[in-house]
C-alpha cells in the first residue's frame, strides 16, 4: 500500500478551521455591496497598521503593487537606481523597473540569505535613491547595518516584507523599520488573502496619503487626477478575509517556529545547510529552505518514493533572468546567491502540518542520504 505522502502546502486545511468566520465575512461584503475598497478594507488597514506598529497601512491589490507604489511615492523614476538583492522573487525587481529606475544588485550573506551590508556601500552612486532589502523566507534583513549606510548616503530604505508578516528585528516589527514597507497577501503567505492582495506600511502621513491617491487613479477627489495613477485598490472581499485571518497570525507563526525547530533538530548532521536565525531577530518562518547536496536527486526521491512534495525558492537569480541580462552581469558576479539557487529546496511547511507529517519528511531525507 502506498504511503499517504505529505503535501508541500495545504490551504484547504486552514479553510476548514476558519470556514464559519470566513463565510460570515464574505456575506457581510455581499450584503453591504462594498466590493472595491470600502469599510472592510479600511478596517483591515487599521488593524494591520496596529499589528505592524506603524501609523499607517494602505491596502492594495498585490505585493508587487505595494512595492511599486512605495517607490513611486518617493518620486523614484527614470535615471535613478535602487539597490536590492538578486536572490528573491522577481516582483522585487519589477517594482523598480515599473518606476523606470534601474535595479542594482548586491549579493546576499550566506548565513542569512538576505542583502549583505558588506557589499552595499560600494554599490551606492550619485544616482542611488533607495535600498530595497528583502526579509527573505520570513527572516528580517540586517537593518542595523543597512540603515546607517542609507542614512549616510541620504537614500531611503524600503522594506520588501512580502514574506515576513509578524517578524521582529531588535524587538520591532518589520514594516516599520524603513521609510516604507511592502507586504504581499498572496494566498500562500503567512497572512494570505483569498486571491491577490498587498499593503504598504509607513509612519509618514504624506507618503501614506500619496499612496492612497496613487492606488485609486491618483484622484484627489472623484474625477480629478493630480498625476498618473493606477488601479491598485484592494477588493472588499480580501479586506474581510484578511481581518479574519489576522487574528490567527501570531498563533500560526508560533506553530511555524515550532515546526522549524523540529526540522532543524531532525535534520542535524546531514549534508544540508539549514536555516538559522541571528540573535535579536525573530523570523516569521514563511518557508523552511535548506541547501542540499544532490538537490535534484533528493527532490525526485522524495516525490517518487514517498509522495512528498517540495519546491524551489529560487532556482534562477534575477541577474540571470532574461529581462535583466541587459545589465551585463555574468555568472559568478554574485556567488553566494548563485550557490543558493543551485542548492535550495523548500520542504513541506504550513501551520496545519502535523508532527507526524514532518517526521515522515525527516525520515525520508535521512534515508536518502544514508544511500
Amino acid at each position: 500500500m502506498a504511503e499517504p505522502g505529505v503535501p508541500y502546502f495545504d490551504l484547504k486545511a486552514q479553510y476548514r478551521a476558519l470556514e464559519r468566520e470566513i463565510l460570515a465575512a464574505l456575506e457581510r461584503v455581499c450584503r453591504n455591496a462594498t466590493f472595491a475598497s470600502g469599510p472592510e478594507v479600511e478596517a483591515f488597514e487599521q488593524a494591520f497598521a496596529a499589528y505592524c506598529e506603524t501609523a499607517f497601512c494602505v491596502g492594495v491589490n498585490s505585493g508587487t503593487s505595494a512595492l511599486h507604489l512605495a517607490l513611486r511615492s518617493l518620486d523614484i523614476g527614470r535615471g535613478d537606481e535602487v539597490i536590492t538583492t538578486p536572490y528573491t522573487f522577481i516582483a522585487t525587481a519589477w517594482a523598480v523597473t515599473y518606476t523606470g529606475a534601474t535595479p542594482v544588485f548586491v549579493d546576499v550573506h550566506p548565513a542569512t540569505r538576505t542583502l549583505d551590508p558588506a557589499g552595499l556601500e560600494a554599490r551606492i552612486t550619485a544616482r542611488t535613491r533607495a535600498v530595497l532589502p528583502v526579509h527573505l523566507y520570513g527572516l528580517p534583513a540586517d537593518m542595523d547595518a543597512i540603515q546607517p549606510l542609507a542614512d549616510a548616503a541620504g537614500i531611503a530604505v524600503v522594506e520588501d516584507a512580502a514574506q515576513a508578516h509578524g517578524a521582529r528585528y531588535r524587538g520591532r516589527r518589520v514594516g516599520g523599520l524603513g521609510r516604507l514597507a511592502g507586504f504581499s497577501f498572496y494566498p500562500g503567505k503567512n497572512l494570505g488573502a483569498y486571491g491577490e492582495g498587498g499593503a504598504i506600511t509607513t509612519d509618514d502621513p504624506a507618503l501614506a496619503a500619496r499612496c492612497r491617491r496613487l492606488r485609486d487613479h491618483a484622484q484627489s477627489r472623484r474625477y480629478y487626477h493630480d498625476e498618473v495613477g493606477y488601479n491598485y485598490r484592494m477588493d472588499g472581499f480580501q479586506g474581510a478575509v484578511l481581518q479574519v485571518k489576522l487574528a490567527h497570525l501570531d498563533a500560526w507563526n508560533r506553530r511555524r517556529a515550532a515546526l522549524a525547530a523540529r526540522y532543524t533538530a531532525g535534520l542535524a548532521g546531514l549534508p544540508l545547510r539549514l536555516p538559522s536565525v541571528p540573535e535579536g531577530t525573530q523570523s516569521a518562518w514563511h518557508l523552511y529552505v535548506v541547501e542540499a547536496e544532490r538537490r535534484d536527486a533528493l527532490r525526485a526521491y522524495l516525490e517518487t518514493e514517498h509522495r512528498i512534495a517540495t519546491a524551489m525558492h529560487y532556482p534562477v537569480c534575477l541577474h540571470q533572468q532574461a529581462p535583466y541580462r541587459h545589465l551585463g552581469h555574468r555568472t559568478g558576479d554574485f556567488p553566494v546567491a548563485e550557490a543558493l539557487a543551485a542548492a535550495c529546496v523548500s520542504l513541506p511547511f504550513f501551520p496545519e502540518m502535523t508532527d507526524t507529517e514532518l517526521d515522515t519528511v525527516v525520515a525520508a531525507i535521512r534515508r536518502f542520504y544514508a544511500g
